[in-house]
């Protein structure tokens, strides 16, 4: 039996490579996710946030646009999580004031980054995420954060989906289980964008 990369040989897996004017999308990066016995915690994130300080770093010397995400509900009826909050109702602790809701230190945004708050798993879903890097004639997004298999693949998809290269990289976004980790970032490769190491995007950073 064919392994999956042969399989997708010739088919899927073409690479788009970095463009002209990048930006680094950090998602999600709360303390839900890294902190142990919380229910959201996920091991691949805690090693997510240690390597992407230097990402950061490079990003923020480089002068590119850098922005941030977290998830924010109304803490009293939910409805603004719609039917995600129903189907993970774990999503509950990201109100304003819970500690688990709060950034990681390690890689706190500037008073002058943006932050956008989302509701769902996509970046760009009811955000103004889109037409933000439109205005600042971004062709690339640099993608950091949790979870692979949700926020960062969801992300992936609009991303491409609205004209974006869209650069993952790899040791940078994380996941509680390697599998689905692995495998999302497997698809992502071969349907979505590119992944790419972060040794080769901070070499990219330093020609910008």
């Amino acid at each position: 039996m064919a392994s999956a990369q042969d399989n997708y040989q010739g088919v899927w897996g073409n690479r788009i490579g970095f463009g002209q004017r990048p930006a680094l999308l950090m998602i999600d990066f709360m303390q839900g996710y890294t902190t142990e016995g919380a229910p959201l915690f996920a091991p691949g994130v805690v090693s997510a946030v240690a390597e992407s300080v230097a990402l950061l770093a490079a990003a923020r010397a480089a002068g590119i646009p850098v922005i941030h995400t977290n998830i924010r509900y109304h803490p009293g009826h939910f409805a603004d999580g719609g039917m995600w909050v129903k189907k993970a109702p774990v999503m509950k602790d990201m109100v304003e004031g819970n500690p688990l809701a709060a950034f990681c230190p390690a890689v706190l945004p500037l008073p002058e980054e943006v932050v956008l708050s989302k509701q769902y798993a996509s970046a760009f879903f009811g955000t103004s995420l889109a037409p933000m890097l439109q205005a600042l004639n971004v062709d690339t997004l640099l993608l950091a954060g949790c979870s692979t298999s949700g926020c960062i693949r969801a992300t992936a998809v609009d991303g491409v989906q609205h004209g974006f290269r869209t650069m993952v990289v790899r040791q940078c976004v994380g996941d509680r289980h390697e599998a689905p980790h692995e495998a999302n970032l497997f698809d992502i490769d071969n349907k979505y964008g590119d992944v790419v190491s972060k040794d080769e995007t901070l070499v990219y950073l330093k020609t910008r």
